[in-house]
């Protein structure tokens, strides 16, 4: 006999699933759906941590909104992202480049960015390269994926049309980028890896 999900359980999966609309239509970050999606559903009411999806939830959520509403065009979307992805990625090879976010775990659609994490030396080296090459950015903050409190620089700029975010990290942090916490759904992936993705797609 199958149980009865629940008030927290349901709760949580309908953060998810608006979470994962406001992810997949307006390109939100998943921490910033995620506290408009609670504060849709509860209103002003603090939510308690065991009522809040994790990522995983709510990228699943995306992957089946994906499905339903944009089955005919996210699909060709996610290939061109990849593909620029390996190009950028190419490009920036000294500075050992891995894709991270939604263009790595699939859910990339029409308002989704390509975000690179570096793990450099010298931060300024970075900024060098892309100004030597004319190409015009913005510098802001990342949160550090392993050390809370710690926000990594991140430059940003347009590729054509497309957004991409370079994240730039001190090159001993690649020990902690290299232990997934779930195999399944790696976090990170190398210029190797990525092409791996392509291929398997048959591009």
């Amino acid at each position: 006999m199958t149980s009865q999900p629940t008030e927290i359980e349901l709760l949580r999966a309908e953060i998810a699933a608006a979470a994962a609309r406001m992810i997949a239509e307006d390109g939100a970050d998943y921490g910033t759906a995620k506290r408009r999606a609670a504060r849709q559903i509860l209103g002003d009411v603090r939510a308690r941590g065991d009522i809040l999806p994790d990522n995983a939830q709510i990228e699943d959520e995306v992957r089946v909104y994906n499905d339903l509403f944009f089955s005919e065009t996210q699909p060709a979307r996610l290939l061109h992202l990849r593909k620029l992805a390996v190009q950028l990625m190419e490009e920036l090879a000294e500075f050992t480049p891995y894709l991270t976010g939604a263009v790595l775990n699939g859910t990339a659609g029409d308002q989704s960015d390509i975000h690179l994490q570096l793990f450099v030396e010298n931060a300024k080296d970075v900024a060098v390269f892309l100004m030597n090459r004319n190409v015009q950015f913005e510098v802001s903050e990342s949160p550090h994926f392993h050390k809370r409190g710690e926000p990594v620089e991140t430059l940003s700029f347009l590729r054509g049309s497309d957004g991409v975010h370079l994240a730039l990290y001190d090159y001993n942090d690649r020990r902690a980028a290299r232990k997934p916490a779930d195999p399944e759904r790696p976090e990170r992936a190398n210029l190797e890896a990525v092409r791996a993705l392509l291929a398997k797609a048959g591009q």
